[in-house]
């Protein structure tokens, strides 16, 4: 079927309501070509003549624009465990492997297990104490070796700088960097002059992990 231009007139009753009149075809068309001429974005390709042999013709199209500030909130991803590893991240350097130095935190780190186990004086209870000692966060603690299946860790004292899920590191008043296993020790700590004895197996987890799990009470390990 071939396109043609459609035309009808208005009747005489309503062109005087609506205050308008008739065009002439030739009339009809030169306005037409003029008002998409003028419609049309510039510059174009296309003529007006051509477009307008089209079924439908858009005047007010407009390219939509993405929002590139989407693009930018995507979350960053972190490293992986190897790139950490390549990149020592975990490491202290020697120059930084001293006990002075990490004063300060046990300074931090006593306030903050004094507030969370209430006080921690003579007359809290020793249940509730060790309860909130399994849970807490060690970094800047003074822990030392009590018992351990291996002979060569007992007696060794220091600050613990780093946790990870099966060792501690300590950092000894001789300025030396100690690595000590979990497992099969127990660890001593001091808290406003109470004593306090926590077993490692089940401290073989991250800190984050530890301080939402429920433990049970074991009084003993096989060492």
């Amino acid at each position: 079927m071939e396109e043609a231009l459609i035309q009808t007139t208005f009747p005489r009753g309503l062109g005087k309501i609506l205050g308008v009149e008739s065009k002439t075809k030739s009339k009809a068309e030169a306005f037409t070509r003029a008002f998409v001429k003028n419609s049309v974005q510039r510059p174009t390709r296309l003529d007006p003549k051509s477009m307008l042999s089209h079924k439908a013709v858009n005047l007010s199209y407009a390219r939509i624009k993405r929002d590139k500030s989407k693009r930018s909130r995507k979350k960053a991803k972190g490293l992986n465990a190897r790139q950490k590893r390549a990149m020592k991240v975990f490491q202290i350097k020697p120059e930084n492997q001293r006990y002075e130095l990490f004063l300060p935190l046990h300074e931090l780190w006593r306030k903050y297990i004094i507030d969370l186990c209430g006080g921690a004086n003579r007359l809290s209870n020793p249940q509730f104490l060790q309860q909130k000692l399994v849970k807490a966060d060690f970094h800047g603690a003074i822990i030392s070796v009590v018992r351990s299946k291996c002979p060569s860790y007992v007696g060794m004292t220091g600050i613990l700088v780093q946790e990870f899920k099966h060792v501690f590191k300590i950092i000894t008043k001789e300025d030396k960097l100690k690595v000590i296993p979990k497992r099969n020790s127990v660890f001593e700590m001091e808290i406003n002059g109470l004593v306090s004895h926590i077993y490692g197996n089940p401290l073989e987890q991250r800190s984050s992990e530890r301080s939402v799990k429920k433990f049970k009470v074991k009084r003993t390990i096989d060492l």
